[in-house]
């Protein structure tokens, strides 16, 4: 058992499948011997590295660390860490206290009364506190008690009666007075302040004196920690291994998954490190097929193909041989396969190196399953477009990109750096569309900057002049929409393959044949009433003729495609009453097929669902145009503030960068900047604050909007329709070393 640790352990291929404990006559083994004193030595490493703050970046250099430096060494520096933390405690509390009598000391120093004279009386009770002293004096007036005394400074208030405490107490109860712990302390209190105050210097002296203490020792020891750290969890995941194993007197079983390429190699190391005693089956190998799903069988001849997860078992034997493999197909014919636990394949991820960070934002749901195909390409795809399209500034993109790189350079975390790979991309297409657009923080210079006089090729339509692009673009989100659908249903028709064409046609190809349908339908000439007539003007081409007002168009044209709307492919009438019968186009008779088809798979909640997926998660998409205009908004009315801004002939212009002062009553708002006279300082500063602060919001804010309403769309719309996830990561036995060498 120990050579065929050593060497899998090595080799760091098998991904291992815990014994569950179900095969009669095998146990589920035993710790090797050591494993409670490797795991307690493990515990202590840890905690002395918590003590001492020790991270990677104290690593050294790899070194060897022996037996006998983890038995001695280590205790050595237990012994050190835990006096010189123990000082560190000690001292904390006493400093604490300290502290805690210097705040309930000020009162009393108010008071100026000596401390002594506050406590000790036979015959006396006292109070001291802050309150209203006429009230005070009003209520023991009222009480029982017949001499008292009363001294107040500046509200704080000293009690003296002839009493016994709980009388004087009871007596003020009922007054507007806040009693406070008299300090244990003699003489003038100012003066015992001092002494506090004296105190807790020194305690802080010794406090510093005893973590820089821990400080150097830290710089001496983080190195030994950390590889004796890498060092003793190596031990102990060695010791513990037979505890996933299924074990007999003589015998144990080890199974697990490795990648079909590595097999041969790891078979042929494994038997030569161990010799005869040891047999090595491929029980099933899981594979992609040429269609795209999982191919799972008993035998590596049937299965067919390379670079999936084979599955296998490692079997040694004192006395016996392991099952020959008549028995072994016996046991499939019975059933299938016998395994020690759950069979479910490992799953590594193989996207390209730049879409790597959209990894982590796909295992938020949760990994892939092995027989379901990883959406992180497309969402790499998809999601920096529909983010960088709603953002669309090169000034905004320029600082989303440098927070990626930020987050990147800065964090040891793989899951911050795939956010800041994420946001390097994401800046990358705002500053992209931003150039599009032609707007650097909001200003519309940098299209004339870039295109001259032509202006940018398009326009957000923020602006009453350009309104007929915010036309355009929610008709775009629409499209967006119904094609982002279409391929997380042809995913899911892919991961259906496995039970049949004929079941993933139903399951998956109804509702594309459906969607598709429908969104044909709508952008077809035909039932024009309830369309807007935008719908069939924004990509058309000046000088064709409006399908349905049946005037020229002149303008209003944002993306000169030449579409004036999809014509109509009669198949058939339907005749309804005399002169009037009903169109069945070829897009609507795809419409009533697919919802046929889903009414067949899914029955009557097929129908239901039919609005809200077919219709409603497609028009859930026009939230882009959405936050495009909002975020183009909110840039706006800061820079409006900030430059002033005149309204002429639909188009918003800054009177900053303006060369003459427009008319009065084209003058939206002056503008912090355009202040004259004495104001002229006061609405520059105030408009430098508004500017970055302004911009700053809208760049948070544009995550918050943008990237969540982007991400929403991914994970709801898009993963609701094919990905369930759940997959377990590839973790092979073994451990990479970075802080220690094994010579």
């Amino acid at each position: 058992m120990d050579d065929v640790i050593e060497t899998v352990h090595d080799l760091r291929l098998l991904h291992v499948t815990e014994y569950d404990g179900s095969w009669d006559g095998f146990d589920p083994g035993d710790p090797m011997e050591g494993a409670e004193s490797a795991s307690e030595k493990l515990v202590t490493v840890r905690a002395l590295k918590s003590i001492l703050d020790v991270d990677e970046d104290d690593a050294g250099p790899t070194r060897l660390v022996t037996q006998e430096a983890l038995d001695e060494e280590l205790e050595t520096i237990r012994a050190e860490v835990n006096e010189l933390d123990d000082r560190r405690d000690e001292l904390s509390d006493e400093l604490r206290s300290v502290e805690e009598e210097i705040d309930t000391i000020d009162p009393f120093v108010t008071l100026g009364i000596d401390l002594d004279l506050l406590y000790g009386y036979d015959s006396l009770a006292v109070a001291a506190g802050e309150g209203d002293v006429q009230d005070v004096r009003h209520t023991l007036t009222d009480s029982d008690i017949d001499t008292y005394q009363v001294f107040d400074e500046e509200d704080v208030l000293a009690v003296f009666a002839r009493a016994d405490e709980g009388t004087l107490q009871d007596a003020l109860v009922g007054s507007s007075f806040t009693e406070l712990s008299i300090p244990d302390g003699e003489g003038d209190p100012e003066s015992y302040r001092e002494e506090l105050q004296h105190r807790r210097q020194q305690l802080e002296s010794k406090l510093t004196t005893v973590e820089d203490e821990l400080g150097d020792l830290r710089l001496d020891v983080a190195g030994f920690l950390l590889a004796a750290e890498e060092t003793l969890a190596i031990d102990v995941q060695k010791r513990e291994a037979p505890l996933t194993f299924a074990t007999t007197e003589n015998a144990f079983v080890a199974e697990g998954w490795i990648p079909t390429e590595q097999y041969p190699d790891f078979v042929e190391t494994l038997t030569a490190a161990v010799g005869e005693a040891i047999e090595v089956d491929e029980l099933e190998r899981a594979d992609y097929d040429e269609n795209g799903h999982v191919e799972s069988t008993e035998s590596a001849e049937d299965s067919g193909g390379s670079g999936g997860a084979g599955g296998g078992t490692i079997e040694e034997s004192v006395d016996s041989p392991a099952a020959d493999e008549s028995e072994q197909q016996e046991v499939a014919a019975d059933g299938g396969l016998v395994t020690m636990g759950d069979d479910t394949p490992p799953v590594i991820q193989d996207n390209p190196g730049v879409a790597k960070p959209f990894e982590a934002l796909v295992e938020i749901i949760n990994r892939p399953q092995y027989d379901e195909l990883d959406p992180t390409f497309v969402f790499f795809l998809t999601f920096p477009a529909f983010f960088g399209f709603m953002i669309g500034d090169l000034g905004y993109g320029i600082l989303y990109m440098g927070l990626g790189y930020w987050l990147v350079k800065s964090f040891d975390s793989d899951v911050i750096k795939s956010l800041g790979g994420v946001g390097l991309l994401a800046g990358g297409f705002t500053a992209l569309f931003g150039i599009l657009y032609g707007e650097f923080f909001g200003l519309h210079q940098l299209g004339e900057f870039l295109y001259g006089e032509a202006g940018p090729p398009i326009h957000k339509g923020l602006q009453p002049h350009f309104i007929y692009y915010a036309y355009a673009w929610l008709l775009v989100s629409v499209i967006v929409g119904v094609l982002h659908l279409v391929v997380g249903r042809v995913f899911d028709f892919v991961n259906n393959l496995s039970h049949g064409f004929k079941e993933a046609f139903m399951e998956s190809g109804s509702w594309i044949i459906f969607t598709v349908g429908l969104w044909l339908w709508v952008f077809t000439v035909t039932a024009t009433g309830p369309k807007p007539n935008f719908m069939f003007s924004v990509f058309a081409e000046k000088g064709m003729t409006h399908p349905v007002t049946g005037e020229t168009i002149k303008e209003g044209v944002a993306l000169p495609l030449g579409f004036t709307g999809f014509p109509v492919i009669e198949l058939f009438r339907i005749p309804v009453t005399d002169g009037f019968s009903l169109v069945i186009g070829a897009a609507l008779a795809m419409l009533f097929v697919g919802l046929g088809l889903v009414f067949i798979a899914e029955g009557p909640i097929g129908l239901i669902e039919s609005i809200t997926q077919g219709f409603g998660h497609v028009v859930s998409y026009t939230r882009i145009a959405a936050v495009l205009l909002a975020k183009a908004g909110m840039a706006l009315v800061v820079n409006l503030l900030v430059f002033g801004a005149a309204l002429h002939d639909g188009e918003f212009h800054f009177i900053w960068f303006m060369e003459e002062t427009p008319p009065a009553e084209e003058i939206v708002f002056g503008g912090l900047f355009n202040f004259d006279g004495a104001m002229l300082v006061v609405g520059f500063l105030a408009g430098i604050l508004i500017l970055v602060l302004g911009h700053l919001l809208v760049l948070v804010l544009g995550i918050t909007s943008a990237g969540l309403q982007a991400v929403r769309l991914e994970y709801v719309e898009f993963f609701g329709k094919f990905y369930e996830g759940g997959g377990k990561a590839y973790d092979p036995f073994g451990h990479e070393r970075t802080h220690t060498t094994e010579e």
